[in-house]
């Protein structure tokens, strides 16, 4: 009986321990629970406050112009990790695992209409979630509703943006949401152009040149902190495109001011492209400007001496387009002297001077007779223009049948060509004769390019000094 009675005393507190269990596990379960719904609270009353001091900072300064990351791996003093010196703003890191999931989450909630926010702290929100993560689609959108609706000033979403990429500045969804907030403006009459009597285009106003340098500004900026930011060079040729409605002054002005910006980064290709991009424009817009003209007095019967040679008002300037190419041609000869190796300098040369061969071999249409206006798109997207100095690619072989004019047909034995003496224009001597001196000069591999600019010049145009460039072949396959 004492065995029996022991082993069932036994029994009896295994299963008393048994039953404690559980109740120790689903205690501790409903503690831990409690103190995650505190922590969740803090959590929560953390964040609102941080999203509160970063729109009492934009309330106190306006002009901030940059944001960032304080590297602080935790929180060291009990103080805001929001820090305003002068216009810059900064961040403290250890909060952005609090404060991005939060916005994230309440911005999908009200998507979803599972919770709801007023048009104030919408704005805060989205505002707080574009500084921290700009390429947020969701975010962008809902302010576009909200610039609809007449809630915000669609001022302070260009401002927003211009703060995004100042961190990311590749940021796409912020570029496509500044040219959308640019159109609305556009839209609502926000830039009025004044169209001047006999002119073909219209003239930026004040206002519209304005918005223009502070665009340009922008673009300046985003490409100098990422290189070969062709989304910032892309949105700069739009605003040319669509603001400033290629106006000659503008153009003008941004040759000018891209000088340096290029002569500071041989080695990106996007600023040359924008180059060139200006040029051309200046180019097509030169000879449809002319040809308008001629038009325009003949359809008045007017005699064609009375021609003006600028074709366009006082307030448009006259472009010599033979000294514009001249001044590129000295600014890219400089930088190859001193980066001869670098292959973007190479290729804008050869792109500037295939534009210099082309005004050589076809000028523009001149006031002694109408011309084709031709359709340029303005663009770079094909490597020859096909504006209104549009030149033909290969000359026509001439082929002597007066003695066979009763056939119809020509065999290959019958077929006699005869090719003038093709001659070098002064460019192209000028061209060769600085290929060979760079040739001679730099005696290295990476002087391949210098091949590979020559040989599609001598394809482009057409020498009979043949023996220059076997020699020249011979000379690159020596230094290879």
């Amino acid at each position: 009986m004492k065995e029996g009675g022991g082993y069932c005393s036994g029994k009896g507190h295994l299963c008393y321990l048994l039953l404690s269990v559980p109740r120790a596990l689903l205690c501790l379960a409903l503690l831990r629970g409690k103190m995650a719904e505190e922590w969740k609270e803090e959590v929560d009353v953390l964040v609102r406050r941080v999203v509160k001091d970063i729109n009492t900072a934009f309330s106190k300064n306006p002009n901030i112009d940059e944001i960032g990351l304080i590297p602080c791996p935790e929180a060291r003093y009990n103080r805001s990790p929001i820090v305003l010196v002068e216009n810059k703003l900064g961040v403290e890191s250890w909060c952005i695992k609090f404060l991005l999931p939060y916005v994230h989450s309440k911005l999908l909630l009200y998507r979803q209409r599972k919770q709801w926010l007023n048009r104030e702290e919408l704005i805060d929100i989205t505002c707080t979630l574009l500084l921290l993560n700009p390429d947020f689609t969701t975010a962008w959108n809902a302010r576009k509703e909200l610039i609809q609706s007449g809630t915000l000033n669609p001022i302070k979403d260009l401002h927003l943006g211009k703060l995004a990429l100042s961190k990311f500045p590749k940021s796409p969804e912020t570029w496509i949401h500044r040219r959308w907030v640019l159109q609305q403006l556009h839209r609502d009459n926000a830039f009025n152009a004044v169209v001047n009597k006999g002119h073909a285009c219209p003239v930026p106003t004040e206002r519209t040149e304005g918005i223009v340098q502070e665009e340009m500004q922008v673009c300046s900026e985003a490409a100098g902190r990422y290189p070969s930011n062709y989304n910032a060079w892309s949105h700069r040729i739009w605003v040319l495109q669509h603001l400033a409605k290629l106006h000659s002054k503008i153009l003008l002005d941004e040759l000018s001011s891209t000088k340096l910006w290029v002569a500071m980064h041989v080695s990106d290709h996007s600023g040359f492209h924008y180059r060139q991009f200006l040029i051309k424009s200046l180019i097509n817009k030169a000879g449809t400007e002319r040809t308008v003209s001629v038009h325009n007095q003949l359809a008045n019967d007017q005699p064609l001496a009375l021609v003006k040679e600028d074709g366009a008002s006082s307030e448009t300037p006259r472009v010599n387009l033979s000294l514009l190419l001249e001044e590129e041609m000295e600014l890219i000869t400089d930088l190859v002297d001193s980066y001869p190796g670098h292959e973007t300098l190479w290729c804008h040369r050869r792109h500037v001077f295939y534009l210099v061969h082309q005004l050589e071999t076809s000028p523009l249409p001149s006031s002694g007779g109408p011309a084709a206006t031709g359709s340029g798109d303005g663009t770079l997207n094909s490597p020859h223009p096909t504006g209104p100095t549009a030149f033909p690619k290969t000359q026509a072989m001439d082929v002597d049948v007066q003695r066979y004019s009763h056939r119809r047909c020509y065999s290959q034995e019958i077929k006699r060509p005869k090719r003038a003496p093709a001659q070098l224009s002064p460019s192209s001597e000028a061209e060769l004769g600085f290929i060979d001196s760079m040739l001679s000069t730099c005696r290295n591999t990476e002087q391949r390019c210098c091949f590979d600019f020559c040989y599609p010049l001598i394809v482009t145009a057409p020498c009979a000094d043949y023996d220059f460039y076997e020699e020249t072949s011979e000379f690159v396959r020596d230094v290879s």
